[in-house]
């Protein structure tokens, strides 16, 4: 098998603030994007054997279908907005986001013909009319999505859900899942200095655009659509823990999702910024509960 096992992080690095949009924080996140990079292939995963209750554990999970077409768009967008990107070092690294994202549904789809999980025909991935905006939602979606995935991920681990040989096969892609919105966000922080003034008001309407609709999609999820297929995997972000057969409160969860997500973050260099709005909208609601 050959190793999936990361490249581990630089050291969280001190040292002098790297000024947002200056040269040395896009060479920062660019370089370590990319010098954190694991060359492992789908390929040669060997995934392990898993017992027969176990394994129909995991492949009823309601999940596989939406995670292998996620990932698709995913590869799609990043890679498209990538080719008009002039910079040199900016297009590398965002061009490896693009190949990592289309190899982890290489690695979903390998998981999914190994353990014998039936998947529904999978959509046609479309270039997207506006690659910025596809980028830019693409990115957001995932500093939300990777939140609560790293504390379901943590749940499944220590509930025994996921057996030790799978939490290990996974991890690395969970990593990675890091390094992309850590890069993202820093992105988004460089380009707002560096764009020219007149594309500021149409670059902020996009965000406000982007995260409309994702809060649409995640209030969609939250209504559960009835019992339909579709529905139950939309709506696993917010009922995981009851999927992987655990009985947590939100609060709870919540916590877990803010503890793991600070520790997939804490190892990379401290001058980059972290994906702030999702922690800090949980932090609120938790004070909210508690009062």
């Amino acid at each position: 098998m050959e190793s999936m096992s990361a490249l581990a992080p630089p050291a969280a690095a001190g040292g002098a603030p790297a000024p947002l949009g200056s040269e040395t924080h896009k060479t920062l996140f660019c370089r370590t994007l990319l010098d954190t990079h694991d060359p492992y292939r789908p390929a040669l995963i060997e995934w392990p054997k898993l017992d027969a209750d176990t394994q129909g554990k995991i492949t009823s999970l309601p999940i596989w279908d939406i995670a292998v077409a996620t990932e698709g768009r995913a590869g799609m967008n990043v890679r498209t907005f990538g080719e008009a990107v002039s910079d040199p070092l900016l297009k590398e690294a965002i061009m490896m986001n693009a190949f990592e994202e289309s190899r982890h549904k290489l690695v979903l789809a390998d998981m999914v013909q190994a353990y014998g999980i039936e998947l529904a025909p999978e959509p046609e991935y479309r270039r997207p009319r506006d690659p910025e905006f596809a980028f830019m939602r693409t990115g957001y979606s995932e500093c939300i999505d990777s939140f609560f995935g790293f504390g379901l991920f943590d749940v499944a681990r220590r509930s025994g859900f996921f057996p030790p040989e799978l939490v290990d096969t996974f991890e690395p892609v969970m990593r990675e899942e890091g390094r992309h919105i850590l890069f993202f966000v820093n992105w988004v922080a460089w380009w707002r200095r560096n764009m020219p003034w007149w594309r500021r008001p149409w670059f902020e309407l996009k965000v406000i655009a982007v995260w409309i609709v994702l809060i649409l999609e995640r209030i969609d999820m939250a209504k559960g659509m009835g019992s339909n297929t579709k529905a139950q995997e939309n709506n696993f972000t917010l009922n995981g823990s009851k999927e992987l057969g655990v009985e947590i409160s939100f609060p709870e969860l919540a916590r877990i999702c803010l503890a793991e997500n600070d520790r997939r973050l804490a190892p990379y260099d401290r001058r980059l910024i972290r994906p702030r709005f999702v922690p800090g909208a949980i932090r609120f609601v938790l004070r909210f509960m508690r009062s």
